[in-house]
């Protein structure tokens, strides 16, 4: 059978059509696929919840994807490599309390692991701004990032959402629009985004951990975002932290989202 290239279109913009009129509207949306909001996307799936994520890169994995200074090799202490060996990633116990892990595969069976569960994953758009109702987010504004690169005047479209993780890493995109374009306060100590503090991973590990839930209604910070939001320092590339912090996320989400259902 001769190939036809206006089927090879047509099935393209078709299946991509199909799957975002889908997605319109979710319980959340996800903002960044690095560790913890692949992490997050993949257990909220798995709870039977229809999750959107969203990466402005063409690649998914954040500062994982890279592991340590270009070096595809990633460390996690022993809580974190219980996530890996559950995702089905192979480690290595390099000393106690430590292993590795290839950055590669990591980021790969998790995310495949998200996929199959049912998460849904855009790469290459970027989240603008946040849908706004009494105070409280209701979804997220999306273009692509094509568009935002270029500078160029495009009106976006939107994804409505029951909650919104920000899992943008050191940027805390999504929580700098709300502190730019909200009159509020966050839930931070100073109402305001606290900012990242210099390289400290056993105090960072911990802190992600802690300074993992909602910073806004309807908005939850989840892996380096929530020390960026929080005023914690970064880890460098152990991403125990990270892993367990998304799943943090998609455990405080999921009881909300349970209550609200029982309510």
């Amino acid at each position: 059978m001769p190939l036809s290239e206006r089927t090879i279109t047509e099935a393209i913009i078709k299946r991509y059509t199909e799957k975002l009129l889908d997605s319109l509207k979710c319980d959340v949306a996800i903002v960044g696929a690095g560790p913890s909001g692949l992490v997050a996307a993949a257990d909220l799936s798995r709870a039977g919840r229809k999750v959107c994520l969203f990466e402005r890169k063409l690649s998914i994995g954040g500062g994982m994807w890279g592991g340590g200074m270009m070096m595809n090799e990633i460390v996690v202490q022993d809580e974190g490599k219980e996530i890996l060996d559950e995702f089905g990633v192979e480690t290595r116990t390099f000393s106690k309390g430590y292993s590795t892990a290839d950055s590669i595969e990591a980021v790969c069976s998790i995310c495949s692991r998200a996929v199959k569960t049912g998460a849904r994953i855009f790469n290459l758009i970027s989240v603008e701004d946040i849908i706004l109702r009494e105070n409280r987010a209701q979804g997220v504004v999306i273009n692509w990032t094509a568009v935002e690169m270029a500078a160029l005047h495009v009106d976006p479209l939107t994804v409505e959402s029951k909650y919104i993780i920000d899992a943008t890493g050191h940027a805390a995109e999504v929580v700098h629009v709300i502190e730019k374009k909200v009159d509020t306060r966050l839930l931070t100590p100073s109402g305001k985004i606290e900012g990242e503090k210099s390289l400290w991973a056993e105090k960072a590990e911990q802190t992600t951990l802690e300074n993992t839930r909602e910073v806004f209604p309807g908005i939850y910070v989840a892996g380096m975002c929530a020390n960026a939001v929080f005023g914690s320092y970064r880890m460098g590339p152990i991403f125990g932290g990270m892993l367990l912090s998304g799943r943090k996320a998609a455990k405080l989400i999921s009881e909300r989202l349970s209550e609200e259902d029982s309510g």
